[in-house]
């Protein structure tokens, strides 16, 4: 059976990468770029490193700033409509996981046929879209260099993942300098979304070991520098390293798949507009205590790249001890302790069961889940 390693044509990582990136985009047969973002990333100044390289290349663009956390079906059209109104024929998108996942939709359907619900699935891209640029400003989603995007289709109230290899930016940027005044609750949340995406591809049935180095540094990397960063946000040698790892995480799950975190976490990020690396990180730990029984010994080097000690134990200890070390990773960054914080009832359930059993990620989970199951892990998550 033949693997298949998914990666952009190029990756740049370090201060001074976003210069860098114009460079490269200044080389291109365009014209003018669509700069995809949002308003808050303006306002802290995030975009000004941008806008200089831009202008002294004299680059023309125009900025669609009206991404919003969980972009929409409504938003991915106002977007293409804005595109399609300015002449472009380019883009950059530059923040988090939404207003790339908003970017790469946009393209999508600016370069096919329909209406973006049309691609909710695998493989359903038939023409790439134009030339991206994706710049990230956060060290969790890995958007920047995957095949996936996330959109809610809020007439279903339902998160879509489109997973496709022609929604991979041509260029990935990871500058640590636009990350250093990320507020500590958007740190502790993408960071444990990084980790979510590590862990998930170490135990999936998919992970390969092609995969499995990137992963394992990556959660390595997060169990050390994530609470250095969540309590000094200016520190760039954490800022540096966290980027790296939300990459290598990213590396892993763009090839080897997710899991039944990621299946479970979309439903409440889509009824209740949620921040999708908080969902994961508060059912990382209930998912993974269910996970363990099956993949005792992947879990095992969960644990060790975690700085656990397993010398002692076996299989179906150190797995334990995994899921330890992500309970009190989680508790030391702050992460709400349930879904029952962010105002999750007991009765929100029910609509989410079977939503989470269809969700494209549930797929690459180790241990086959029934509709029961589901509502347990749920249940135990509140």
């Amino acid at each position: 059976m033949v693997f298949a390693l998914n990666l952009p044509k190029l990756s740049l990582s370090g201060v001074g990468a976003v210069a860098e990136s114009v460079a490269v985009l200044d080389a291109q047969p365009v014209k003018k770029a669509m700069i995809v973002t949002d308003k808050n990333l303006i306002e802290l100044g995030i975009l000004d490193s941008l806008y200089r390289a831009l202008d002294d290349k004299g680059f023309d663009y125009v900025t669609f700033d009206n991404v919003t956390p969980n972009p929409t079906v409504n938003l991915v059209n106002e977007g293409a409509e804005f595109y399609n109104k300015h002449a472009c024929d380019c883009f950059i998108a530059v923040g988090g996981g939404s207003p790339i996942d908003c970017a790469k939709a946009i393209r999508i359907v600016t370069s096919n046929e329909g209406d973006i619900t049309a691609y909710n699935g695998v493989g359903l891209v038939k023409n790439q879209g134009a030339f991206f640029i994706a710049i990230n400003t956060t060290a969790g989603t890995a958007a920047e260099m995957t095949s996936n995007s996330v959109i809610t289709d809020e007439v279903k109230q339902v998160k879509m993942v489109l997973v496709d290899t022609k929604q991979i930016p041509d260029v990935a940027v990871n500058d640590p300098s636009l990350m250093v005044g990320l507020p500590s609750s958007v740190t502790a949340a993408t960071g444990m979304d990084a980790l979510t995406h590590a862990i998930e591809s170490i135990v999936t049935p998919g992970a390969h070991r092609l995969t499995l180095p990137t992963a394992l540094e990556a959660v390595k990397l997060i169990a050390k520098w994530l609470p250095v960063a969540v309590k000094e946000g200016a520190n760039i040698e954490a800022r540096a390293a966290l980027a790296d790892a939300q990459f290598l995480a990213g590396m892993s799950f763009n090839s080897a798949g997710l899991g039944a975190v990621h299946a479970l976490s979309h439903q409440p990020s889509a009824t209740h507009n949620l921040a999708h690396g908080v969902c994961n990180a508060i059912l990382l730990p209930v998912v993974s205590a269910f996970n363990a029984q099956t993949a005792p010994s992947a879990f095992r080097s969960v644990a060790e790249a975690m700085g656990g000690d397993t010398s002692q134990l076996n299989d179906s200890d150190a797995a334990s001890l995994a899921v330890e070390c992500i309970r009190q990773l989680s508790t030391e960054v702050g992460i709400p302790s349930g879904l029952a914080c962010l105002g999750i009832e007991d009765s929100d359930i029910d609509g989410w069961v079977q939503k989470a059993m269809d969700d494209v990620c549930m797929g690459g989970n180790p241990r086959i889940l029934t509709g029961e199951d589901v509502f347990g892990l749920y249940r135990s998550a509140l």
